[in-house]
């Protein structure tokens, strides 16, 4: 799998709202009611990323779960950590 140039990646953010690009990675922060809920989403997105063997960077603090995507293999950002961003998404 190839690695996204900066301006296929950018073009690629504007479908998704919230999503920032850090450091090489894709990221977005996740608020939830509580810690329960917080969890709960970590686990769909756990699901989701197992079925695709895609899996995200996750950091939980209370009711915020972090994500960051980045495709370690292709030494970049691929198709796939944006499918999978939308795939979370999906999962709020």
């Amino acid at each position: 799998m190839h690695t996204l140039s900066k301006e296929e990646a950018a073009s690629r953010l504007s479908a998704l709202p919230g999503w920032q690009i850090e450091a090489g990675e894709l990221t977005r922060t996740f608020k939830f009611k509580d810690f329960i809920a917080a969890l709960a989403f970590v686990n769909r997105v756990g699901d989701q990323a197992e079925n695709v063997g895609h899996h995200p960077d996750i950091d939980i603090r209370y009711n915020r779960v972090r994500l960051g995507l980045v495709t370690h293999d292709a030494g970049g950002l691929t198709t796939k950590d944006f499918e999978l961003a939308a795939a979370a998404d999906r999962l709020v």
